[in-house]
């Protein structure tokens, strides 16, 4: 399969995987009242509206990006991997009513047991590095391609 392709492929993936986060984001806000720290379900709804709404940017424009596939690939698991570990992070932290160490304006006075801090911590963590990889791939790629005219 040409590079193209694959750069659609991918882009098209992308604009699944938003829409499909706006749908959680739709079922999740009638959970909000009945979790154990609700200001942290409001934040979950909307942060996977939010963040239904940048992948479906990005998956608009990933067809325009001009990288070769190794680096398309790299930008692309390493994006969503972090836009879901942030995602899983937030969602655990609203089930189990904590994560006041780690995301404390969300979570307010929701704390936890030092395992559930510890593994939101661990989930949150591991997407900072992901999303500052991925992003200076994805910037390279949106350089402006040489055409003769």
């Amino acid at each position: 399969m040409n590079q193209s392709a694959l750069l659609y492929r991918r882009g098209h993936r992308l604009l699944q995987i938003g829409v499909a986060l706006f749908l959680f984001s739709a079922v999740e806000g009638f959970s909000i009242p009945y979790l154990p720290a609700p200001r942290l379900g409001l934040s979950v709804h909307t942060l996977s509206g939010f963040e239904g709404i940048v992948l479906i940017a990005l998956g608009l424009l990933w067809p325009r990006l001009l990288l070769g596939a190794t680096a398309s690939l790299l930008a692309f698991w390493l994006f969503l991997y972090s836009t879901l570990a942030t995602l899983a992070a937030y969602v655990m932290a609203a089930i189990w009513g904590a994560g006041s160490s780690v995301i404390p304006l969300a979570a307010d006075s929701a704390r936890g047991s030092a395992w559930q801090e510890t593994a939101i911590r661990v989930v949150l963590y591991s997407g900072a590095p992901a999303v500052l990889i991925s992003l200076p791939i994805i910037l390279r790629g949106l350089r402006v391609a040489h055409r003769e005219f």
